[in-house]
């Protein structure tokens, strides 16, 4: 696995011509091998904005370039063999083996789907399932799964893609503390490049090299954690009140946040 340059310019997203967009104009660079966090409250264009950069949506405005290469000059078929998606949805009626299903994600690399497995297939097929130590589920079939071991059957076909680029929409959807732990453990370790969106604002400072904050399509800030998620910024964006504490002088910052004007701690 090797890791890519992320650049989006100027991007923006309307559903429909003349609609109000979803996304506004947003720019930001990754540097190969970082990990990219988007944060912010529902309906700020996170989804829209992931949906652009695996070249689901075309977008309004704007470009995505990975390593240099304008996505959407690109053919379909090779963006895949750069850029794979793990989407929140998650779907339990294949009539596949979760093997079957991992082994999908090496479609992009073949002549077709009804292409061969080849050796280097194999081997990126066994390498996914022991990641997400899926090897004891093989033969069996996804919708026998709970919402959390399917996670990771996506998760693993992502990874039998071989991609460059891993994008995740909210990756720890559906997981237990011990599976969270186990998938963010395998991000700070993937010799990716790595976006994701998260709904836990301390989970994406302790995860993510960068974060891009949004709210209602627009962006309030990239850059580090530290320089993103100040209270002013958050309490803005989400509406409540957030504060810096340490519970211990060991422990790092973390935000807790209160309802604002009621001192309701959330």
């Amino acid at each position: 696995m090797t890791a890519a340059s992320l650049s989006v310019q100027d991007l923006s997203w309307s559903p429909g011509r003349g609609g109000e967009p979803l996304l506004h104009s947003t720019s930001f660079d990754l540097a190969a091998g970082r990990v990219l966090g988007i944060v912010g409250p529902n309906g700020a264009g996170k989804t829209t904005l992931l949906r652009m950069l695996y070249r689901y949506y075309r977008p309004a405005t704007g470009t995505v370039h990975i390593d240099g290469e304008d996505i959407w000059t690109l053919p379909a078929r090779s963006v895949a063999q750069r850029v794979a998606a793990v989407l929140q949805e998650q779907p339990s009626d294949f009539a596949l083996t979760i093997g079957e299903i991992v082994a999908l994600g090496r479609a992009p690399h073949r002549r077709g789907f009804t292409g061969t497995t080849g050796a280097h297939d194999k081997e990126m097929i066994d390498r996914a399932l022991g990641l997400l130590n899926l090897h004891g589920l093989a033969d069996r079939h996804l919708g026998t799964l709970s919402g959390g071991e399917r996670q990771r059957v996506l998760v693993a076909r992502a990874l039998a893609q071989e991609p460059r680029l891993l994008i995740l929409d909210e990756p720890t959807n559906h997981l237990d503390i011990r599976h969270q732990l186990e998938v963010l453990d395998l991000i700070r370790n993937l010799p990716l490049t790595i976006v994701t969106s998260l709904h836990d604002l301390n989970l994406a400072a302790d995860l993510c090299d960068d974060v891009l904050l949004l709210n209602s399509g627009h962006t309030v800030g990239f850059g580090t954690p530290s320089q993103v998620l100040s209270e002013t910024a958050v309490s803005n964006a989400f509406l409540v009140e957030a504060r810096r504490e340490r519970l211990t002088p060991s422990e790092s910052d973390h935000l807790t946040f209160h309802l604002q004007n009621k001192g309701q701690q959330l």
